[in-house]
């Protein structure tokens, strides 16, 4: 009778290599039905060339806005349909503010929505007591129509910034207020 080599074909003499233990198996059972119930419950996964946004959306870095934001979104019928951007002070960013690299970073990021996800518009979001605009602005706003007349003109600044670049997209801007108001921001009308 001649000697079992480790990794026999009966399996009697397995090295610890080949040997299933019940964590490997565990393991393996669960990856494979994470990828079949995933692609049940989220077909757009596992479908990424059907994929589209219907806008890439811009808002400030504040916490205090994204609940909001995200419900002012889906009453404008774009719930999960966007590519979100955040940066310090939304369109102040669109300035250079507080480093070129951020003004830099939209521009990349809109190319790739626009390429990727064949997004047709960008919604941009200022919000109130934003600290980016306190910062550079060192009195305090006599009310929310002065201050919401600033941001007014960044964003009708990135509005335009935007257009020249891409004259096909569509740019929605808003100012949302702290008790949860958006007022939508008119540019002027370009001739």
């Amino acid at each position: 009778m001649s000697k079992s080599k480790p990794c026999d074909v009966d399996g009697r003499n397995s090295c610890s290599c080949c040997v299933l233990t019940r964590r490997h198996f565990l393991e393996r059972i669960l990856a494979i039905g994470l990828v079949s119930s995933t692609s049940l419950m989220f077909p757009q996964i596992v479908q990424a060339n059907e994929h589209r946004a219907q806008a890439l959306v811009l808002t400030c870095i504040d916490f205090r806005f994204v609940n909001l934001e995200q419900s002012f979104l889906a009453r404008q019928h774009l719930d999960q349909a966007y590519d979100w951007v955040a940066l310090a002070g939304a369109s102040l960013a669109l300035t250079g503010f507080p480093h070129p690299a951020e003004a830099e970073a939209f521009w990349d990021q809109l190319a790739l929505s626009k390429r990727l996800h064949n997004i047709r518009k960008v919604v941009i979001i200022d919000h109130q007591d934003c600290g980016a605009y306190a910062s550079i602005r060192k009195e305090k706003f006599a009310d929310l129509t002065s201050e919401q007349n600033l941001h007014a003109q960044y964003l009708t600044q990135a509005y335009e910034q935007i257009r020249q670049r891409y004259p096909d997209l569509e740019v929605e801007l808003y100012f949302a207020e702290l008790t949860g108001n958006f007022r939508l921001i008119s540019p002027p009308q370009i001739t």
